[in-house]
């Protein structure tokens, strides 16, 4: 091929490609996590993506099989073969073998969501990295225990209506008290016993 023969058909195949003639182009469609995972604060996004890069050793972007295994072994809740491949299944919407970190950000909203199976290799680690421990202590780790148990009682409606009850009991009674202390007072004013 003479190089006049190879910049017309470089020529030409710019120009089908201008023209959209020879192959549709694919958008990349951008993720952007604040968008989508609006139910997260822009901190616990940044610490999820935290996360997710200590645990993605080899810098993919994508958690592999031995890197969840590394994971799961670090926040104390080793899985076994079939269980790693069970949670990467779970969340992988691609189907590529491999935990992205749109999917691993799934993993906690299917947490928050109450729709991981209770005791699963995924709801175990949506429950573990809740809290380091390594990072605020173990008073750190209490307090976060405490406000998820405060958290968890004052969501029950029907506590908080019983709560509410027994106020208003206190407050009636509280009251009374008083109204029959004043009438005690201006019975002793008159003489009356």
């Amino acid at each position: 091929m003479s190089e006049t023969d190879e910049l017309a058909a470089k020529l030409a195949r710019r120009q089908a490609l201008n023209e959209d003639e020879e192959a549709p182009r694919h958008q990349v469609a951008v993720f952007n996590p604040y968008t989508e995972f609006k139910e997260f604060s822009r901190k616990q996004i940044k610490d999820f993506e935290k996360m997710f890069h200590k645990y993605d050793v080899d810098r993919s972007n994508f958690i592999d099989f031995h890197e969840l295994k590394l994971m799961m072994e670090a926040v104390g809740a080793p899985q076994t073969h079939l269980g790693l491949k069970q949670m990467i299944k779970e969340v992988d919407e691609d189907n590529d073998g491999q935990i992205s970190f749109r999917e691993f950000l799934l993993i906690f909203r299917k947490a928050a969501a109450g729709e991981l199976e209770e005791g699963s290799g995924l709801s175990q680690l949506a429950l573990l990295t809740e809290v380091a421990i390594e990072e605020v202590g173990v008073s750190g780790a209490k307090d976060f225990f405490e406000a998820k148990v405060q958290q968890i009682s004052a969501s029950s409606k029907f506590e908080e209506e019983i709560r509410a009850e027994q106020e208003d009991r206190k407050r009636e009674q509280e009251e009374a008290k008083i109204r029959k202390q004043a009438f005690k007072e201006k019975q002793a004013a008159f003489g009356i016993h």
